[in-house]
């Protein structure tokens, strides 16, 4: 029998921790809860979550830095819990790291999708399924593997959560053609996503930083649409 799926919950409210963990254990997951950023980074270490669920607004070390913190060791998916519903916090969160943002109060039914969704888009193939088609696409100096969620930029390997590789390998595996901010929301976060365009933004933002516009291509706005793969014969 596969073993179940362990998630970190970091909140400082126990009553909280203790509903969220309810209904996750339903759900077949093993549950951990610790209620300030010291405990969470601990934990992290020692529990090796499949997921993190962090609060903001912690005592002594706040929940940006420990997703800092984290994000600076592993790419163990984060989805941020919050009240604060400012699109700054919620931008910040992610530019951060997070993979999602929910706000308090949250539907439970809503959480558990969310926490399924995330944690889709981090199963590895199960070794008994046949081998998949290999997805990779290669431009001059970059090479996206969607098979390994690996990037090789200029021969050197970069590091990145899984969806902003799979946003990438998506623009670059259709080059030239334009996607709107809801066709990406769509085909990487999936329908269970609530969340808005600006998510779309924050992961170019931080895909530019990372691979630099080369000669031959470039991640290409196209002003009041959305985005695309832009590839030039030279």
């Amino acid at each position: 029998m596969a073993a179940k799926q362990k998630i970190l919950i970091v909140d400082d409210d126990n009553n909280i921790a203790e509903l969220i963990s309810l209904y996750l254990t339903k759900e077949c997951f093993d549950t951990k809860i610790v209620n300030d950023g010291e405990e969470a980074l601990v934990a992290f270490e020692q529990y090796n979550p499949n997921l993190i669920l962090l609060d903001l607004m912690l005592p002594g070390i706040d929940g940006y830095q420990v997703c800092r913190e984290v994000r600076a060791k592993a790419n163990v998916p984060i989805i941020m819990l919050s009240a604060k519903g400012e699109i700054f916090d919620k931008v910040l969160g992610l530019e951060l790291g997070a993979d999602d943002y929910m706000m308090k109060p949250f539907d439970s039914k809503e959480l558990v999708a969310r926490v399924k969704a995330v944690l889709r888009r981090y199963q590895p193939a199960k070794a008994e399924e046949a081998a998949p088609e290999l997805k990779c696409v290669k431009y001059t100096d970059l090479v996206v593997n969607l098979s390994n969620y690996s990037v090789i930029y200029r021969g050197q390997a970069v590091d990145m959560p899984p969806k902003e590789l799979e946003l990438l390998y998506f623009l670059a595996a259709s080059p030239n053609q334009v996607f709107t901010r809801e066709q990406l929301l769509d085909h990487i976060w999936g329908y269970e996503y609530i969340g808005d365009t600006r998510t779309v933004d924050v992961h170019v933002k931080r895909l530019r930083e990372k691979i630099k516009d080369h000669a031959n291509w470039s991640l290409a706005t196209v002003w009041g649409i959305g985005y695309k793969f832009e590839v030039r014969d030279l």
